[in-house]
């Protein structure tokens, strides 16, 4: 969980964000990604839990730029990145390789589409759960 400061902190750096908010940046990119594992240790499967930890961090990052007056995209943007699937990612990306260089296995091509639906799922979990909390909290008009 404290781990996942040091990337947020890495990108918020790249987004130049300002210096007096890259402790809070950190500090909701352990929460997010700690959300994320005890959702996942819990029994829930990490596309839902990658969803419930952008939307916690979605949250979390409206009511901060509220309290500093800065954008939520300062403290958010950057506390998510953590949480996307790399090692996912590249496993398809190697088996994309691999199936040009050995040709179709059955064993390469199912990891091939594992792989890139489990990625592209936590992706498109990470910026819908991120854009939801703003979609709610920002309506001018009632909900019901």
């Amino acid at each position: 969980m404290i781990l996942a400061a040091i990337p947020a902190v890495g990108f918020a750096m790249v987004f130049n964000v300002p210096i007096r908010a890259l402790k809070y940046c950190a500090l909701l990119g352990a929460i997010g990604h700690g959300s994320r594992t005890v959702l996942v240790m819990s029994g829930m499967n990490i596309e839902w839990a990658s969803f419930c930890a952008a939307i916690l961090v979605g949250c979390i990052g409206i009511q901060w730029s509220r309290w500093w007056l800065a954008h939520p995209k300062v403290f958010t943007v950057a506390a998510v990145i953590p949480m996307f699937p790399g090692i996912n990612a590249y496993i398809a990306m190697i088996s994309v390789v691999k199936l040009t260089q050995l040709g179709y296995s059955a064993e390469i091509f199912e990891a091939l589409v594992t792989n890139f639906l489990k990625a592209s799922f936590i992706v498109g979990a990470l910026s819908i759960g991120l854009s939801l909390p703003g979609l709610w909290l920002y309506r001018k008009r009632p909900s019901v």
